[in-house]
């Protein structure tokens, strides 16, 4: 009997782009307090926006109040969105014999998912997909053909395939959040390539950049204000 996957260390989980969110407010409240200056909240809100898991986003906020935002949620077997998992299947498998096939959008993913390329080319996204169950298995087998799949960034990742004289691409198993799907790619590459990427779905991609803009707008006016009140203030001989 096979064993399970051991489950990640929470720290070590994906975060999202919510608990980004909660730790740049932090952040700006203790700018707004005085704890930081200006460089140093710009500093620390690039890290901010450039860190992946929960162990990046703790050191950011460990000399402030609430420096908890930034903590792991603590692990959950049940998934929080009951809307992203269960329903039928769309599509049990793929083949592409000198041709190519493409799952993409909205459909529901089963709990095993067979893809069989021959000289052919595929394409399986799941970023915004619906899961039959939260654990899945895409088995791939690609000959002389290459397969693409994308996964969502909050996604656990196992890919446990083998390239003969070809690849099957690892780099992106990993944990992911505690309430994302788990993703068993397994298979065999020969003389071709299974490459998997992990990818934000496009609405995820809009709303990030918009929150980075709104931040930095942000960030631009709070330090044009404090700098005018300064400036102010000497006038008036408050400050020497």
């Amino acid at each position: 009997m096979s064993s399970s996957p051991a489950v990640p260390e929470p720290r070590n989980l994906r975060a999202s782009d919510a608990d980004r969110e909660r730790v740049a407010n932090v952040l700006r409240e203790a700018a707004g307090d005085g704890r930081l200056t200006m460089d140093e909240l710009d500093e620390r809100l690039d890290a901010v926006y450039a860190a992946k898991t929960y162990a990046e986003l703790e050191p950011i906020t460990h000399d402030l109040p609430d420096a908890g935002a930034a903590h792991a949620p603590a692990q959950s077997s049940a998934p929080r969105d009951p809307a992203r998992f269960g329903g039928t299947a769309t599509s049990s498998g793929a083949v592409a014999i000198l041709g190519g096939f493409s799952r993409k959008g909205d459909w529901v993913v089963p709990k095993e998912f067979t893809a069989f390329l021959l000289m052919g080319g595929g394409e399986i996204d799941l970023r915004d997909a619906k899961f039959a169950e939260r654990e899945v298995s895409i088995h791939i087998v690609a000959i002389l053909g290459g397969c693409e799949v994308i996964v969502p960034e909050d996604a656990t990742v196992y890919v446990t395939g083998i390239g003969v004289l070809g690849a099957f691409e690892h780099t992106e198993s990993g944990a992911g959040s505690p309430d994302g799907p788990v993703i068993t790619i397994n298979g065999v590459a020969f003389m071709g390539g299974v490459d998997v990427k992990r990818k934000p779905t496009l609405e995820y991609s809009r709303e990030a950049r918009q929150r980075r803009l709104e931040a930095r707008r942000q960030y631009h006016h709070e330090r044009h204000e404090y700098h005018q009140d300064r400036r102010d203030r000497r006038r008036t001989g408050e400050l020497d």
